[in-house]
């Protein structure tokens, strides 16, 4: 039997991590909202032309993201409620990968953390490729791994894009950086509004 693989994206599905990112973003970038920041994740945040990611002259794009967001990341982001105990069951059946937009290392931190590295066979961060779509060819290769055998789990619509790009399709999840609504846009398997619920979710795609 082929081993199923679920691709986790980390911040907005496992962790909480919305303000203390915005709050380098707007750092960076003073004339960014809240619902610009979120507009940013509709495609790829690294792809810095797409015009979702206009700069203006107050922009200062002399700081590095990861330098101020990596400290407040260590302080202020926050286990998902219930996401450790969901995490542990899927592990049981399935191989689990983190494929992210921050840069490795903190992540494998707050995992350890929260006991939770032991559940994942690779974290896969920005500094590993800064394009979903490749770090997911990774996983195919490295794995020899077929589409048809993994799901992506998600909270934004880019996240969805990528995947669909990939041949594989996405979970959404309602608790994170994007709307209902935005995330619709994206025609994903189902979303969820409980992390309890995404058990379920995963084995009936897989079905």
């Amino acid at each position: 039997m082929n081993k199923k693989f679920i691709l986790f994206d980390f911040d907005g599905v496992i962790v909480d991590s919305f303000q203390p990112a915005y709050e380098v973003a707007h750092m960076k970038c003073p004339h960014l909202t809240e619902d610009d920041y979120r507009e940013r994740f509709e495609g790829n945040i690294n792809e810095w032309q797409a015009s979702v990611n206009t700069h203006t002259d107050e922009c200062r794009l002399d700081v590095d993201f990861f330098e101020h967001y990596v400290p407040k990341m260590e302080k202020q982001v926050t286990l998902v409620p219930s996401m450790g105990e969901v995490v542990a069951t899927l592990a049981e059946t399935y191989t689990l990968v983190i494929i992210s937009s921050t840069i490795t290392l903190p992540i494998e931190r707050l995992l350890e953390k929260y006991n939770l590295r032991k559940y994942f066979t690779e974290v896969m961060g920005n500094d590993v490729h800064k394009s979903k779509v490749e770090k997911i060819r990774m996983v195919f290769t490295k794995y020899s791994v077929a589409a048809q055998y993994c799901v992506f789990i998600t909270d934004t619509l880019g996240d969805m894009r990528e995947a669909e790009k990939s041949g594989i399709g996405a979970l959404g999840v309602t608790w994170g950086f994007h709307t209902v609504e935005t995330l619709q846009r994206g025609n994903p398997f189902r979303l969820v509004s409980d992390p309890a619920d995404i058990v379920s979710a995963v084995k009936e795609y897989f079905s």
